[in-house]
């Protein structure tokens, strides 16, 4: 044999040995283009357990509701610790921490760890808003080489694949009117990266993905009371548009300025809790609860709502995005899931999700994640970690329901998962999960009523519109009708009856409240602004700032972005 005929074996060898694995990457929130469809064929797993099909499990640093995004050979995920681990002792804001952790997608082992100190005063750990997601809830995205983050008042980061911080750039230090926190998740595109500073600043701001200097921004007072992601959508060769759901209205916006070319009225809610989808064109919203459903075609300019309205429908989401997927939307809200017709916004059927716990634990929401679609499999995770397994048709017929913690666990779980190569990445408020197909026999007989084919699908009423809040929270609307009346809750604190709350009448919950409820600042808390101050912190009320903007009243904001011309 020739040296050459002995070395063509040898290159082979070398090039399969050397060639690396293609991954399928799951980059921002919600997979490609906020979809939350993956791209991937590879077969999924249906069962898995503590024991079984659990490829491995990392403990992270912290909790925290954002999602895992995988890219190429490793997994990013951001937590905080510190501050904010317990809603009766929330401690000291400033020993608050944020860090971005970076796991060996194969083995979830810790590649490395990196944490970043906050720029306070950061909202604080009381009241609905901020206990229910902390303070690491923004979705890192990558380009593949470099990972960003957003971390609110604390600002946008950017880091290389080892770990190297690249920039730190600050796009806003207010609050949202009910002090809730801030959640969007940052997007790229081309060489910009799109943050959504809808708390920070009422605005989109774009930040030059290299070195962090800011390339637009775009303030308006619509943005606030949205925690919605935007998308991408290419209309023509021409032009994309970026669309983004606010309240009572969808917005496409020039992502290369950040004008304004369209809007679309049809949605009610004063909140926007999800984001949008898209399929062929179209752009699919559901607005949080009573706010109902829109289709509207992108594309347009001005004020499209007589032109570009495909449909308005009455099924509403609460936190979670629908997906769309072969002329379906799928979405899961409460408990229960929908599908509607893509063509004509009509609901095709409903269902209560069946096997699982009740989650929630009183004033929380039953649901934060998103559902996902793998192998034309819906998987939907609740806060109590039950994980549903779903046939992505007509009938969303369950197939599974599956843990991966025992039912004692305190253990949360309010993120997303991501998809690729056969696997999910499953994160809790404590750590981070792979399951695969590992053909590892799940055993009935240790969870009889988690892992076995779950019940016959229950088929929600039609005028149940949204089901039971059974382990929901409770929300102010200014009376006693649901739970929660401000004037009895006063006389039950006030305990010397001298009309006024002060020294230990005070919660430590109040006390971290006292800037929007003693609005003469005498340190005593009347009936009036305690009536006054509830109204502000969940009903509406003015805009606060922070840090050194701490009072000072903020410039009026047009209601819309700047109008393209």
């Amino acid at each position: 044999m020739s040296p050459k005929q002995c070395l063509c074996p040898l290159v082979v060898i070398s090039v399969l040995c050397t060639s690396p694995v293609a991954f399928a990457d799951w980059t921002r929130f919600r997979g490609p283009n906020g979809s939350g469809v993956s791209a991937d064929d590879a077969t999924m797993p249906l069962r898995w357990s503590a024991s079984a099909n659990l490829k491995w499990k990392a403990e992270l640093p912290g909790p925290g509701v954002s999602c895992p995004i995988a890219v190429g050979d490793r997994i990013y995920v951001t937590s905080y610790s510190g501050y904010g681990l317990d809603r009766e002792h929330p401690g000291d804001q400033t020993d608050l921490k944020r860090h971005l952790v970076c796991l060996a997608r194969d083995t979830g082992r810790q590649i490395w760890k990196k944490t970043v100190d906050p720029v306070l005063p950061e909202d604080p750990y009381a009241g609905v808003g901020v206990p229910a997601h902390g303070y690491a809830s923004h979705t890192p995205v990558s380009d593949g080489e470099n990972v960003f983050v957003f971390f609110g008042k604390t600002g946008a980061l950017a880091f290389d694949r080892n770990g190297k911080q690249l920039w730190q750039t600050s796009v806003g230090n207010e609050s949202d009117p009910r002090r809730w926190g801030s959640a969007s998740s940052p997007i790229l595109y081309n060489n910009l990266l799109i943050v959504p500073a809808t708390a920070e600043s009422q605005a989109l701001v774009a930040l030059d993905k290299t070195t962090g200097k800011e390339v637009w921004r775009q303030e308006a007072a619509g943005f606030s009371s949205s925690w919605s992601t935007p998308i991408l959508v290419k209309v023509n060769e021409n032009r994309t548009d970026l669309v983004i759901g606010v309240p009572k209205e969808i917005w496409g916006l020039n992502p290369d300025t950040g004008k304004l070319r369209w809007y679309c009225e049809g949605i009610k809610s004063n909140s926007f809790c999800s984001s949008v989808a898209v399929h062929d064109g179209v752009i699919y919203a559901m607005g949080a609860r009573g706010g109902k459903s829109l289709a509207v075609r992108v594309g347009g300019n001005g004020n499209v709502t007589e032109s570009h309205v495909v449909w308005t429908g009455r099924d509403s989401s609460e936190f979670g995005s629908p997906i769309v997927h072969n002329g379906r939307i799928y979405a899961v809200a409460e408990g229960i899931a929908t599908v509607i017709d893509a063509t004509t916004g009509e609901r095709i059927f409903r269902t209560r999700l069946k096997g699982g716990g009740e989650a929630g634990g009183g004033r929380l929401p039953r649901d934060y994640a998103s559902p996902i679609l793998a192998d034309d499999k819906l998987y939907y995770v609740n806060r109590s970690g039950d994980m549903f397994v779903l046939k992505a048709n007509d009938k969303l017929e369950q197939i599974a329901v599956n843990r991966l913690t025992g039912e004692d666990a305190n253990e949360g779980f309010n993120a997303t998962p991501a998809a690729g190569n056969g696997g999910l990445f499953i994160r809790s408020d404590k750590h981070m999960y792979c399951v695969a197909l590992m053909d590892q026999k799940v055993s009935d007989q240790a969870d009889p009523n988690r892992n076995t084919s779950a019940p016959a699908n229950d088929v929600v009423p039609e005028d149940n519109q949204q089901g039971s809040r059974r382990g929901g929270g409770r929300r102010f609307r200014g009376g006693g009708r649901n739970g929660f009346d401000p004037a009895e809750f006063f006389r039950r604190r006030d305990s010397n009856s001298d009309g006024k709350l002060s020294g230990d009448e005070i919660s430590e919950r109040m006390r971290g409240r006292m800037d929007q409820i003693d609005s003469d600042k005498d340190g005593a808390i009347t009936p009036e602004e305690f009536r006054k101050g509830i109204g502000r912190m969940f009903g509406g009320g003015g805009r606060r700032g922070q840090g050194a903007n701490r009072g000072e009243d903020k410039p009026e904001r047009p209601q819309r972005p700047q109008l393209e011309d």
